[in-house]
């Protein structure tokens, strides 16, 4: 079935349920009748319910029905964001300025209302120590509380240790307030480039 409604003479039905142009019901009319009153306010004929019996048909201007929902779409594809999954990897005896640097992207990630995958790696012995890493995920977790929360608690998965943060922010309001700071730092560059008085040289 063709997305597209029908419209003017490409309905074909002897009678149809009209309904105005600011959406009052005129009632059961024939084609004909229809077609002369959509003439009368120079707007089309559109069948919206096809399958009515007998079909509704709207008089409206179609062509600004069309622009319009083309850019409701546009705006809704626009709005509509993906959550990522963000993976850091992190080792059980992490040393404090490598914790603080990968803490950093993880605060980054959720601020951008990304999710964040934290694994750690297990190597040799260490595996026989999981309350280590353990630790280490329930001390990051609480490092960033304020921006994500843990969607996953910390789960051996071989070798690893698997958590997931989510961010308490929805992407689409990270990238809103991304857009909003981004104009703020443009026009403060802005006006840092308007001539500033320079003192006179002695």
């Amino acid at each position: 079935m063709s997305a597209e409604p029908r419209i003017n003479d490409r309905i074909r039905v002897p009678e149809v349920r009209l309904v105005g142009p600011s959406g009052e019901q005129v009632g059961i009319v024939p084609l004909a009748k229809a077609l002369e009153l959509a003439q009368e306010y120079d707007l089309d004929l559109v069948e919206v319910a096809a399958t009515a019996r007998p079909p509704v048909c709207k008089l409206m201007d179609y062509g600004k029905f069309k622009y319009e929902s083309a850019m409701k779409a546009r705006e809704a594809r626009k709005n509509q964001a993906h959550t990522v999954i963000k993976e850091m990897k992190l080792r059980p005896k992490i040393d404090p300025h490598d914790y603080d640097t990968k803490k950093g992207h993880v605060v980054r990630f959720l601020k951008q209302g990304d999710k964040v995958k934290i694994t750690i790696m297990f190597r040799g012995r260490e595996q026989s120590r999981p309350e280590l890493g353990y630790r280490l995920l329930q001390r990051l977790a609480e490092d960033v509380q304020e921006l994500g929360f843990v969607e996953s608690n910390p789960k051996q998965d071989g070798r690893n240790m698997i958590m997931v943060l989510g961010p308490h922010k929805k992407k689409t309001e990270a990238m809103a307030e991304a857009r909003e700071a981004q104009a703020a730092r443009k026009a403060e560059r802005q006006q840092g480039h308007s001539p500033a008085e320079e003192p006179a040289e002695a």
